[in-house]
């Protein structure tokens, strides 16, 4: 096996771990992060229903233009706290998909805490 395939085994390892733990309700949803090598994505997600209840990545239009890394991440926070306070969502519960909360990941949950989410 391959480093890269290791090191992506392990994450989903870590994954299915944390998801043992970690569900989302209508009151308090799941908000997931996904991060790739060029985009970071965020959703809150209730998981009772298995529906996505808001989401905004670097992949969209009006976010995080010319912004790459630790930045388009805190704007991606910005912009899902924002979201959330418009579909009536105070609290969430934190899904780091098996990533290290650290640089991008701890940026967008920093910032997603200071625009009103609590988590």
């Amino acid at each position: 096996m391959s480093i890269k395939s290791d090191r992506r085994a392990g994450r989903h390892r870590r994954h299915r771990r944390i998801r043992k733990s970690v569900f989302g309700t209508e009151s308090r949803p799941r908000l997931v992060v996904f991060r790739s090598s060029k985009h970071i994505s965020a959703q809150l997600i209730n998981d009772e229903i298995g529906e996505t209840v808001v989401s905004a990545s670097t992949q969209q239009d009006g976010i995080a233009n010319g912004l790459r890394g630790i930045d388009a991440a805190v704007e991606v926070g910005r912009q899902i706290a924002s979201r959330a306070s418009e579909a009536g969502v105070q609290k969430v519960v934190f899904d780091r998909s098996g990533y290290r909360y650290h640089g991008r990941v701890a940026a967008l949950a920093d910032a997603a805490r200071k625009e009103g989410l609590e988590f």
